[in-house]
């Protein structure tokens, strides 16, 4: 369990740009022959991979893999659209949308990618890509409630929902992650509508539902010190994703995860192939690997996030698995209330400036 929790320091030494295992023991492999080239750059978020796996390929196949990370998909999507060079990225869902509009990813061939029926249950037709024509999912999850199970029992939960987190007995007791979308979100469930709702109407009850809230329930907003935060049981209550959530969970026995029953956010992050890969025999061969199961294993065990893989999901959540027990591990598939998020810069840009209102004011 600690090996993923203890990631941070050895990704902090991999993510430069430049080989990630010099002086590798090389195959007979022929890359060149089968490729046409001997080196693959992949664009992917920090923590995010077990770092075993990148010299594992670089040794099977006898390339180099030149490995960065981003820290958000705008960052990403920046780097991109200026003109940076990598073949594999790894946008989230709305932003693989945008990234198909844009004419930024190409699409795959998926005879090269065998392992696709390997593909959790959940991941098999996702809505910003349903033929997985241009993206084949990484890592998914969900965004819910971490709660002290010693403070709230999980009947208050399953009767209230996202209402919890305007109750004013847990004043003071609340985190709330710092991003616009994310903050929305229990206020668009709370009051009925879509996560995508472009209504002013709507969108302005939400606002004023979280004005209201910071007045009532003076909240924490922090981002990822809401780890520490919640494993020290200073807080009762803290909206976050699933990933955080198995973190959480696995070092303070106290705390639960709740998705909430007027639903919420479930989301994925995509491997995708951008249009100006040079390498593109490589980058199909990347995505293949990265779905075979005792990769995806590697990489949920380091990383704490749902696996794309559901032999893997099955094996981790079950009773001799690394996260039994931990509900977070398995965020709940085929729920009708709940939604993926969709690209729309208005709406972001909308809910971005009045964020800032709720916050600053």
């Amino acid at each position: 369990m600690k090996k993923y929790l203890v990631s941070l320091l050895a990704l902090f030494m991999l993510v430069t740009l430049s080989g990630c295992s010099k002086g590798k023991e090389k195959s007979d492999f022929d890359p060149i022959a089968e490729f046409g080239s001997d080196v693959l750059y992949v664009f992917n978020w920090g923590e995010y991979i077990d770092e075993d796996n990148i010299e594992k390929f670089e040794k099977r196949y006898n390339v180099t893999v030149y490995y960065k990370t981003f820290d958000s998909n705008e960052e990403m999507y920046t780097a991109i659209v200026g003109g940076d060079k990598y073949d594999v990225i790894v946008p989230s869902d709305y932003m693989v949308e945008r990234c198909i509009k844009e004419g930024l990813i190409q699409p795959l061939d998926l005879s090269k990618i065998t392992n696709i029926g390997n593909l959790a249950d959940g991941l098999k037709s996702p809505d910003y890509d349903p033929d997985h024509t241009y993206s084949i999912p990484y890592f998914q999850g969900s965004v819910g409630i971490v709660y002290d199970t010693t403070k709230v029992e999980l009947s208050e939960l399953e009767e209230k929902g996202w209402d919890i987190l305007i109750d004013p007995k847990y004043a003071g007791e609340i985190c709330l992650y710092d991003a616009d979308r994310d903050n929305f979100l229990p206020a668009m469930k709370s009051l009925g509508f879509s996560v995508n709702s472009i209504n002013d109407d709507d969108i302005q009850k939400c606002y004023e539902w979280l004005v209201n809230q910071k007045k009532t329930m003076n909240p924490s907003y922090v981002t990822d010190e809401v780890q520490d935060i919640m494993i020290n049981s200073q807080k009762t209550l803290a909206v976050t994703y699933s990933g955080t959530a198995c973190y959480i969970m696995a070092d303070n026995e106290d705390m639960g995860y709740y998705e909430p029953y007027q639903g919420t956010n479930i989301w994925s992050d995509a491997m995708c192939i951008t249009a100006t890969s040079e390498n593109v025999g490589l980058a199909h061969a990347w995505i293949n690997f990265c779905l075979e199961e005792e990769v995806a294993e590697a990489n949920s065990l380091w990383v704490g996030y749902t696996s794309n893989v559901q032999s893997v999901i099955d094996k981790l959540s079950g009773e001799d698995g690394e996260f039994y027990g931990i509900n977070a591990y398995t965020p709940r598939v085929g729920y009708a209330l709940d939604e993926e998020y969709h690209d729309d810069n208005i709406l972001k840009t909308k809910l971005g400036e009045l964020w800032n209102q709720v916050k600053f004011n």
